[in-house]
């Protein structure tokens, strides 16, 4: 026994260390694979109707940009199943150096994509099977990265560690915005249309060589390899979620709506509303999102270390409850057109509401699940509750404001709907603060 403790003791310093690699790897992958997903939101709401559908009026013009957007949702599902069922197979770290391949080829790609001036509807068309092959890639990232973090992550600190690939989220949306802000300020709005929008997306080439080389140094899943050491794995882990684990893939799905939809619509609907409704310069919203996702930074993790302290439910409860209340009084700040109170309005809704339950969220999907089917659970749940939220939040918001000349009570009760949805399923899920992996 004091031998076997002796080589517990010895050994922790190298688990810290792993732990450590895990959370850092995780992250910088994540924010390369946002920065490339969220570029595509921006260029939707701000350039793509003018290069790929001219000729539209400009509301219209929105929409048909906001669908090519919706298309990349429909394919997280299925990447959500082939890399969920995979990565309970042969590994968690195999899946994350694959999606991370697809979405950097595919974001390239767009950036060398001919405009509708010169190839017609084959440049829609284009645009939209690069979107389906980011849908697909995300939808094996998320699961992969989070998972793989919380295997590694400290006893007690699975929420604080699960943040790490959550926080990935603000850093690619800043530096999507970022990118894209300061590139049109360089080159001047004629130009930026014309043929600066390219730039942001050419950049991800040199992304995805840190995201690999950073991810190559991490050794696989604890957890998972005791499953191979043991010859217990799952033979068909996606089939396994379906028929024993329903009950909660369904939660998971229903606990997803809320979070996603508001999640888009502040970050890329307020984007084409800030600018085109009320007239504003379009850096106005861009700037909103920036600083609501520096200051991510910090609720992500706060409200993870907190879910750690009190458990998950309590903390994912309250910032469904709150943020569905909220969400009718966006507008009111919004509307004002001020600078001051729009980015108010950003980040309450993003940062003090949508990140309590975003920042619990992984550690919460993935310990709902055991580890022979972890990965496929959670992204499943996780990705079919995005398709049918998030991707087409932005195309029914932008939809119904077309459709009402202008006004926003139908945006804000569809947003409410699915927070009663997501509130009545977290009241339904167990606690897993004590889950054991």
């Amino acid at each position: 026994m004091t031998s076997t403790a002796t080589a517990s003791r010895t050994d922790e310093p190298d688990v810290r260390r792993e732990s450590r690699k895990a959370a850092i790897s995780s992250f910088v992958g994540t924010s390369i694979e946002w920065y490339d997903y969220y570029l595509y939101g921006t260029a939707a709401a701000l350039i793509f109707p003018a290069v790929f559908f001219p000729g539209d009026d400009s509301a219209i013009g929105v929409i048909k940009a906001f669908a090519t957007y919706a298309v990349g949702f429909a394919a997280r599902p299925l990447g959500g199943f082939v890399f969920g069922h995979f990565g309970d197979r042969i590994g968690r770290k195999t899946m994350l150096m694959i999606s991370l391949l697809l979405m950097g080829v595919s974001t390239f790609a767009i950036g060398l994509l001919p405009a509708y001036a010169t190839v017609g509807l084959w440049a829609p068309a284009l645009l939209c099977l690069m979107r389906l092959i980011q849908g697909f890639a995300v939808g094996g990232e998320w699961g992969s990265a989070v998972v793989m973090v919380v295997e590694h992550a400290p006893k007690g600190r699975r929420g604080l560690f699960g943040s790490f690939p959550q926080l990935g989220v603000p850093v690619g949306l800043l530096l999507s915005s970022g990118v894209f802000g300061l590139v049109s300020t360089m080159v001047g709005d004629e130009a930026f249309t014309a043929w600066g929008w390219r730039i942001p997306f050419l950049l991800s080439a040199v992304l995805i060589v840190v995201g690999i080389v950073v991810r190559l140094t991490v050794a696989e899943s604890p957890a998972f390899q005791r499953l191979v050491e043991t010859d217990t794995r799952s033979e068909k882990p996606s089939r396994d979620v379906l028929v024993h684990h329903w009950r909660n893939l369904l939660l998971t799905i229903g606990m997803k709506l809320f979070q996603n939809a508001v999640f888009y619509i502040y970050t890329v609907f307020m984007l084409a509303y800030i600018s085109g409704t009320l007239g504003m310069d379009r850096q106005v919203g861009l700037n909103a999102v920036m600083i609501a996702s520096v200051i991510g930074l910090a609720t992500i993790p706060g409200w993870s270390w907190l879910s750690d302290r009190v458990g998950r439910k309590p903390v994912y409860l309250a910032g469904c409850i709150l943020g569905t209340l909220y969400f009718p009084a966006s507008f009111l700040l919004i509307d004002t057109a001020d600078v001051l109170w729009v980015t108010v309005g950003m980040i309450i809704g993003a940062n003090l509401l949508h990140d309590m339950v975003y920042g619990p969220q992984a550690v919460y999907f993935a310990e709902l699940f055991g580890t022979k089917v972890r990965l496929s659970g959670a992204s499943i749940g996780y990705q079919i509750g995005a398709m049918l939220a998030g991707g087409f939040s932005p195309l029914i918001a932008a939809a119904l404001l077309n459709a009402q000349g202008g006004a926003t009570w139908g945006i804000s009760l569809y947003i409410m709907a699915l927070g009663v949805i997501s509130t009545v399923c977290t009241l339904l899920a167990r606690e897993t603060l004590r889950a054991k992996f």
